[in-house]
């Protein structure tokens, strides 16, 4: 029994590093949903200029210093997102995604938030170069509280 539970202690600290250890790099922005799980993942790496070009070629809804400052405190965010649903207009199709997430803060606080994203893929027949990928074009979320499953949003196309 001695040998059963020194042997689970050495597994359990042979495993801190790896479960310490920053997530793998992750940028798809080829759906809504993995758009906005590469936005997550450049928060989760603290890579705020790359989480902010997320929002497009005009950037986030606040200044980036705003906007990196607002993630001051946040250790890691879990992100569980629903089906999206699409919808054309004048050359771009527009994504609606409901999102929920589990921040944790610095400080070992987890604050839930839930709400709708909403994703704009200019047709890129439409573009010249530089072609513009998916971007975050509207992001709208509210406190929340429970697990992400229950707190999961229905979403209304935009």
């Amino acid at each position: 029994m001695r040998l059963r539970t020194a042997f689970a202690a050495l597994l359990l600290l042979a495993s801190a590093p790896a479960l310490a250890a920053e997530p793998a790099y992750l940028d798809d922005r080829s759906t809504a949903a993995s758009l906005v799980k590469s936005y997550y993942n450049a928060v989760n790496r603290h890579e705020y200029a790359r989480a902010y070009t997320y929002f497009g070629p005009h950037g986030g809804p606040k200044p980036y210093d705003d906007f990196a400052r607002g993630y001051a405190d946040t250790r890691y965010v879990a992100v569980l997102t629903g089906a999206a649903q699409s919808d054309g207009a004048a050359g771009s199709i527009y994504f609606t995604l409901p999102v929920a997430i589990d921040a944790l803060t610095d400080g070992g606080r987890h604050r839930q938030f839930a709400g709708c994203y909403v994703t704009r893929l200019i047709e890129p027949t439409n573009q010249d170069p530089p072609v513009v990928p998916m971007y975050i074009y509207q992001a709208k979320l509210h406190a929340a509280h429970g697990r992400l499953a229950d707190i999961l949003p229905d979403c209304p196309l935009q």
